[in-house]
């Protein structure tokens, strides 16, 4: 016991032993963490469900993303005992893997949304939106009221799904080629959505801000709201994603 405690005295004073003895450590912890990674295709196990945004639901994320939404609200539900029970079942790896970027994270000033979708009505949220204080008189969130009275203009639709798709979205071309009318088509239950529907599975087709004659902002942000955490049905997925994980081990 006496000798191995003169070996580590030794290792301490010897500034540049020590240095290579914690390189040496830290190399080998390295090499078995990252070496896995270049013989498995994806390091995130995709699960049934999951689906690129439609047009619509990503132009929501896209105003959600302009208007800061992101700095008081996250999107990462923790596999804790308190943060399940307060906002359901906990986020999965695969939920967010067509986000650019991410919405994960563990500060919040309001609540985490990751399975906000459902939770409420189109009304509740639009209400929310114009005057948060109407709904839930504790909150401190500014009003978002503009965006029920300005026209959605997302500019060339198609090419802001070719840039996602360029970055590993599997948008189809059928996608990209129809992406305007898309848009258009989710937030109008008058139209001929039966094609969207069918490359969107669970895609949500209904005027949501309470003005069927307009497409707003308020309609696109709803729709991204409403779909949050509705894809996946989590426990089968959660099942999946711990077998894929105990498979690469």
């Amino acid at each position: 016991m006496s000798n191995l405690t003169e070996r580590h005295k030794k290792l301490e004073r010897n500034v540049t032993l020590l240095s290579v003895a914690a390189f040496v450590v830290v190399a080998i912890g390295g090499i078995v963490e990252i070496a896995p990674l270049f013989w498995i295709d994806n390091t995130i196990e995709k699960v049934e469900g999951v689906r690129p945004y439609t047009p619509l639901e990503q132009a929501g994320r896209d105003i959600y993303v302009r208007e800061g939404c992101y700095t008081c609200h996250s999107q990462m539900i923790r596999p804790f005992r308190d943060e399940v029970e307060r906002y359901g079942h906990y986020s999965l790896a695969a939920e967010s893997m067509y986000d650019h970027p991410f919405q994960w994270g563990s500060k919040r000033t309001g609540p985490d949304l990751a399975r906000v979708g459902g939770r409420y009505s189109d009304e509740w949220h639009v209400q929310h939106m114009i005057d948060p204080r109407s709904v839930v008189p504790e909150s401190i969130m500014p009003g978002y009221a503009f965006l029920a009275e300005r026209d959605l203009e997302v500019g060339d639709p198609a090419a802001r799904l070719t840039a996602l798709r360029r970055v590993g979205v599997p948008y189809t071309d059928r996608d990209i080629e129809r992406a305007e009318d898309d848009l258009k088509a989710q937030a109008n239950p008058e139209a001929d959505a039966d094609d969207m529907a069918e490359r969107y599975p669970k895609a949500q087709i209904r005027d949501y801000d309470g003005k069927p004659k307009r497409l707003t902002e308020m309609d696109a942000l709803v729709a991204y709201l409403q779909m949050l955490g509705t894809l996946v049905n989590v426990n089968d997925a959660a099942a999946q994603e711990e077998l894929a994980t105990q498979k690469g081990r």
